[in-house]
């Protein structure tokens, strides 16, 4: 058996375009106190010639170029993790396995299980590596979703705070490379906490479209993350929700949800008055929001997305265990941990996401309604597409001088893509 397990190596894609959602949210004439409190600053916005194969490419190359051609042959599991699948059948990570050149002695597959699914591939790829059946394999995780542009009806149960998913909802990819050698976040194996039960809070009941329950997610949620922690507890010994972890991480729909949660869970678990619950929510809670503040919800990927913020804006100066808990609808939630080092904060530092998120491209009011309204994105199913290259070029040299994929034609449903530099 492995002595330890966890992310050898992590990366951020968030795109090439986004929006400043208060400038939308004051556009569809949102109402500004609640807005407030989403607490989401940006947004990133797919663009068509982007979906969740490029993201999930440009996501794991700088991972997969780092390895040596030794190690790189060791990577004997890709999986894919989203709800935003491109077919019914064929997995998005034979299409990520190509385009990274990867060995073709790997398991490929896809999970999808609303924004439980990154969680669910990370916890499937930690313990292959710990069955040791291949000693020395290595596992990479994608979690990849875009935000689909239609909001479905939802009869009488859709409710109004449905309209602010829109400024939330985002697009990117998070890559984690999963091995014995855990340089960014050493997993506490067997420390897991599950809890899940069948509710109707927000699905996508046709392919491009989205629908729920605002209220009955949040209620959902908050029920989860108590329940899922509490089993946590049962099964390891003297743990202590303000004093266990350093950090806390959680799957993050949008910040207000966040800290509606940490407040239940701090009222609960210690007590706590409105003063202690603040200031426990910034120290602790907060450098977990910063990338999801940028990016969105981007659903399967964005537990992993929050974990990724708070090791790259936490303080590792002694190594800190961070609590992760993650929520996907319908409903399956579960609460985990880790280890974290100053080492683990620089190797994920060098990957430079803050950098690729100021690069990125701002869209106008209308380009983003022009693109919309013109019916621009690539649906599910389509059968023959040319993309256009010329719709706003400038975003597809934000990789500045490094190679990044984008999507240029369906032909006969397989789609074909581009390295653009």
């Amino acid at each position: 058996m492995a002595t330890y397990v966890g992310i050898e190596a992590m990366n951020v894609f968030g795109g090439t375009a986004y929006l400043d959602v208060s400038k939308l949210a004051a556009h569809r004439k949102l109402d500004s106190d609640r807005f407030k409190n989403l607490l989401m600053k940006e947004k990133t916005v797919s663009l068509p010639y982007e979906d969740p194969v490029s993201f999930g490419v440009n996501a794991a190359k700088p991972i997969v170029d780092a390895l040596s051609p030794a190690e790189k042959d060791r990577i004997e599991l890709l999986i894919t993790c989203t709800e935003s699948g491109i077919d019914f059948g064929k997995s998005m990570s034979t299409y990520i396995h190509h385009h990274l050149g990867l060995n073709r002695n790997c398991r490929l597959f896809e999970l999808k299980n609303a924004c439980y699914s990154g969680v669910a591939g990370l916890q499937m790829a930690i313990n292959t590596i710990l069955s040791q059946t291949s000693p020395g394999a290595k596992a990479l995780v994608v979690a990849t979703d875009i935000t689909r542009f239609l909001v479905a009806e939802g009869g009488a149960e859709l409710t109004h705070d449905w309209s602010f998913a829109e400024p939330s909802s985002g697009a990117g990819s998070v890559a984690m490379l999963v091995s014995e050698t855990p340089y960014v976040f050493q997993v506490d194996f067997g420390a897991n906490g599950y809890y899940g039960f069948e509710v109707m809070d927000t699905c996508r009941p046709a392919p491009d479209s989205e629908a729920g329950d605002a209220d009955l997610s949040l209620l959902s949620y908050l029920e989860c993350c108590e329940k899922a922690y509490l089993e946590y507890q049962k099964r390891v010994k003297d743990v202590d929700y303000v004093t266990t972890f350093g950090y806390l991480a959680f799957h993050t729909p949008f910040g207000g949800m966040v800290k509606g949660a940490h407040r239940n869970m701090m009222r609960k678990m210690a007590k706590a008055k409105p003063a202690q619950i603040e200031e426990d929510f910034q120290k602790r809670v907060t450098p977990g929001l910063t990338l999801c503040q940028r990016v969105g919800n981007i659903m399967g990927a964005t537990m992993a997305l929050s974990l990724a913020s708070t090791i790259t804006y936490a303080d590792f100066r002694s190594p800190q265990r961070i609590g992760c808990f993650s929520y996907g609808s319908g409903c399956c939630s579960e609460f985990f941990s880790g280890v974290v080092t100053s080492e683990g904060q620089q190797r994920l530092r060098r990957m430079c996401i803050e950098a690729q998120l100021n690069h990125r491209r701002e869209l106008s009011m209308k380009e983003y309604d022009d693109m919309l309204l013109g019916n621009n994105a690539v649906r599910f199913g389509t059968r023959n597409v040319k993309l256009d290259p010329d719709y706003i070029p400038e975003a597809r040299k934000t990789g500045r001088g490094k190679p990044l994929l984008f999507l240029k034609e369906i032909r006969e449903y397989h789609r074909e893509y581009e390295w653009v530099s």
